[in-house]
C-alpha cells in the first residue's frame, strides 16, 4: 500500500507541476481543485458500483450453489430408493414371463390378423400377377407383386423380431409365398426385354418405357428403406435388395455392345471392303441412337439416372473394344487405312460425334481415344512395312511391263507434243498419289512418312531402271536387228526421266507443306544424278547407234568398190581401200588386189 501511496503522490506532483507552471496559472487554483474533485467523486461512484455489482454476483452465487447441494443431496436420496425397489423387483420381473410370452403371442396374432386377407388370397393374387405379366400389364403386375412381398416381409420381419432363431417358421412363411420370387424373375425379364429395345420402344411406345423405369424406381426405393432398416434390425427379406437400377445399365451396356458387334455383316473372303461397311454401319447407328437417345429417352428416364451421359459411354467404350478387336486382328494394309481414319477422324468429325445434333452434350474434345497411341503406333508400324513391300513390288511390276514393251515390234506413244515416252511415268506417280492421298486422310506425320518412303523407294527404283536400260542396249548390240524399235524406244526412256524429275518435284511441291518438312526430303539420295546418268546414256547410246549405222554405209560402198571391178590394173598401183599393191586399168576407176587374198576389209 505504501509502495501504490507513493506512486499516486508522484502522479499528483508530477499534474499540479504541469498546471502550475507559470505564475498566471495560480489564478486558476480553486478552478482545478473543482475539477479534480469531480473526477474523484466520479471515479469513487464507479468504484462504489462495480464492488456493489461483484457483491451481488458473489451473492447469486452463493445462493444457487446451496440450492444445487440441497438438489443433489434429493438425487442421492431418489437414486437409494430406485436401487432399493430394482432389489426388491427383481423376483417380479421374472414372475410376468408369462406376460411377456402373451405379448409375444398376441403380436403374432395381430400381425397374423392383419395379414390373413393377404395370405388366404396369395395364390389367387398369384394368378392374378402372372396374368397381368403376360399381358403386358407391368405397372398392375409390379403393383400386385409389391402387395405380396410387403405381406412376406412383414410376417418374416415378425417372426425374425421375436425369435429369430426359429428357421423352421421362417423356413415355412418362406415356402409359402415361395411363388413371388418367381414372379420378380419373370417380371424382371419383362422389364430387361424392353430396355433391350428401348431404342425401338422409345419411339413406337415411350408411355411402356416409362412404366418400366417407373417400376424400378419403386424397387429402388424399397431398397432404400429395406437397408436403412436393416441397420437397425439386422433384418434383410430374401431376394433383397434387387438393384434393378444397377441391372438396367447393365442390360442397356451388353444392348449397347451386342449392337456394335451385331454390324459385322461380310467377312474378308465374302467382300473385300467389309471392313469399310463394317465402321461405316457403326457410324450410322451410333449417330442415330445417340440423337433418339438424346431427343426422347432422356424424357423418359429420372435427371438424376443422366441416361444420356451413361449411353454416351457405354457407346465410346463398346466402340473402344471393338476397335481393339479388330485392331488386333490380321489386316491388310488398305483395312489398317479405313481403321485409323475411322477412328482418328471419321468418330470426332461432324459425321459421327462430332455432328450439330449431339451438341452441346457431346463435347469431342473431351473423349477418350478409341485406340491406344500404342496399338496406333502398332498399326502405323504394320501399315509402313506393309507400304513398303506393296511399293517395292509395284515399282518391280510396273518395270518389267515396261520393259516387255521396249521389245514391241510397234513404236512407243507420243505425248501431246509428238515426243516419245512409256506409261511407266505415269503408272509410278499415280501409285504415289494414291498411297499419298489414302496417308493424309489418317495424319499429316504418315502422310510426311510415305512421302520419304515413296522417294526411297524411287531411288532404289531408279538404279534399277540404269540397270535395265544398260541391259537393253547390250542387248540390242548384240543383234542390231531387234528389238525393231529400239532407238524409239531409247529416246522415250530419255524422256521418261525429265518426266520423272518434274513429277517427283511436283510431288515434294504438293506434299510438303512446311520448311520442317521440306528438310526432311532434303536428307534423302538425290535421284537427279541417276537421271541425269539415265539420259546421258541414252543420249550415247544414240549417237553410237547413229556412227554405227553410218559406219555400215561405210563398209557397204567399200564392200561394193571392192567386189563390183572387173578390170586389171596397172601394176604397182595400190588398193583404195587396203593399199596393198595392185593394178588399175586406165579407162576403169575400180580396184582389185593383186594377190590372192582379198582386202582387210573382206577378211
Amino acid at each position: 500500500m505504501k509502495e501504490t501511496d507513493r506512486e499516486a503522490v508522484a502522479t499528483a506532483v508530477q499534474r499540479v507541476a504541469g498546471m502550475l507552471q507559470r505564475p498566471d496559472q495560480l489564478d486558476k487554483v480553486e478552478q482545478y481543485r473543482r475539477r479534480e474533485a469531480r473526477k474523484k467523486a466520479s471515479v469513487e461512484a464507479r468504484l462504489k458500483a462495480a464492488i456493489q455489482s461483484q457483491l451481488d454476483g458473489v451473492r447469486t452465487g452463493l445462493s444457487q450453489l446451496h440450492s444445487a447441494l440441497n438438489d443433489v443431496t434429493d438425487i442421492q436420496r431418489s437414486l437409494a430408493d430406485v436401487s432399493r425397489d430394482w432389489r426388491q423387483s427383481i423376483n417380479t420381473v421374472e414372475s410376468l414371463k408369462d406376460v411377456k410370452d402373451a405379448v409375444v403371442r398376441h403380436s403374432q396374432l395381430a400381425a397374423a390378423v392383419e395379414n390373413l386377407k393377404n395370405i388366404f388370397s396369395v395364390p389367387e393374387i398369384v394368378r392374378e400377377t402372372q396374368d397381368l405379366i403376360e399381358q403386358g400389364a407391368l405397372l398392375q403386375a409390379h403393383r400386385k407383386l409389391m402387395d405380396l412381398e410387403c405381406s412376406r416381409d412383414g410376417l418374416m420381419y415378425e417372426q425374425y423380431r421375436m425369435d429369430s432363431g426359429n428357421t423352421r417358421d421362417m423356413t415355412l412363411i418362406h415356402g409359402y409365398f415361395g411363388s413371388t420370387q418367381g414372379l420378380s424373375d419373370e417380371l424382371a425379364k419383362q422389364l430387361w426385354m424392353v430396355l433391350q429395345r428401348s431404342l425401338v420402344t422409345v419411339r413406337r411406345d415411350p408411355t411402356l418405357l416409362v412404366s418400366v423405369v417407373r417400376i424400378i424406381e419403386r424397387e429402388e426405393k424399397i431398397d432404400r428403406r429395406i437397408l436403412d432398416r436393416k441397420k437397425q434390425t439386422g433384418f434383410v427379406p430374401p431376394g433383397r435388395p434387387k438393384n434393378w437400377k444397377e441391372k438396367m445399365f447393365a442390360i442397356l451396356d451388353r444392348t449397347v455392345t451386342t449392337r456394335i458387334e451385331g454390324t459385322q455383316a461380310d467377312t474378308r473372303e465374302s467382300d473385300k471392303m467389309w471392313l469399310v461397311r463394317h465402321l461405316e454401319i457403326i457410324r450410322k447407328y451410333v449417330l442415330d441412337d445417340l440423337i433418339v437417345a438424346k431427343n426422347l429417352m432422356v424424357q423418359c428416364f429420372p435427371p438424376h439416372y443422366e441416361i444420356f451421359r451413361n449411353l454416351l459411354s457405354m457407346y465410346h467404350q463398346a466402340l473402344s473394344t471393338r476397335m481393339q478387336e479388330l485392331a488386333s486382328e490380321d489386316l491388310e494394309a488398305n483395312e489398317i487405312v479405313s481403321l485409323l481414319t475411322w477412328v482418328l477422324n471419321t468418330y470426332t468429325s461432324a459425321e459421327m460425334m462430332g455432328n450439330a445434333e449431339l451438341a452441346p452434350e457431346v463435347d469431342v474434345s473431351t473423349l477418350e481415344p478409341l485406340l491406344s497411341p500404342d496399338v496406333v503406333s502398332e498399326l502405323l508400324d504394320t501399315y509402313m512395312s506393309t507400304l513398303t513391300s506393296n511399293i517395292i513390288a509395284w515399282l518391280r511390276k510396273a518395270l518389267e511391263t515396261d520393259k516387255k514393251d521396249w521389245l514391241k515390234e510397234t513404236e512407243p506413244e507420243a505425248d501431246q507434243d509428238g515426243y516419245y515416252q512409256t506409261t511407266l511415268p505415269a503408272i509410278v506417280f499415280q501409285m504415289f498419289e494414291q498411297n499419298l492421298q489414302v496417308a493424309a486422310q489418317i495424319s499429316e506425320d504418315l502422310k510426311t512418312k510415305v512421302l520419304v518412303l515413296c522417294l526411297q523407294q524411287m531411288n532404289s527404283f531408279l538404279s534399277r531402271y540404269k540397270d535395265e536400260t544398260q541391259s537393253y542396249k547390250e542387248q540390242h548390240l548384240r543383234d542390231r536387228q531387234h528389238p525393231h524399235c529400239y532407238v524409239q524406244y531409247v529416246i522415250a526412256i530419255i524422256n521418261n526421266c525429265q518426266t520423272f524429275k518434274e513429277s517427283i518435284v511436283s510431288l515434294k511441291r504438293k506434299y510438303l507443306k512446311s520448311d520442317a518438312e521440306a528438310g526432311v526430303s532434303l536428307s534423302q539420295p538425290s535421284m537427279d544424278g541417276i537421271l541425269d546418268a539415265i539420259a546421258k546414256e541414252g543420249c550415247g547410246s544414240l549417237l553410237e547407234e547413229v556412227f554405227l549405222d553410218l559406219e555400215d554405209v561405210q563398209i557397204q560402198a567399200k564392200w561394193y568398190l571392192l567386189l563390183s571391178g572387173t578390170a586389171r590394173v596397172k601394176h604397182g598401183s595400190t588398193c583404195p581401200c587396203c593399199h596393198r599393191p595392185g593394178d588399175r586399168r586406165a579407162d576403169s576407176s575400180f580396184w582389185r588386189a593383186t594377190d590372192a587374198s582379198l582386202c582387210t576389209l573382206v577378211d
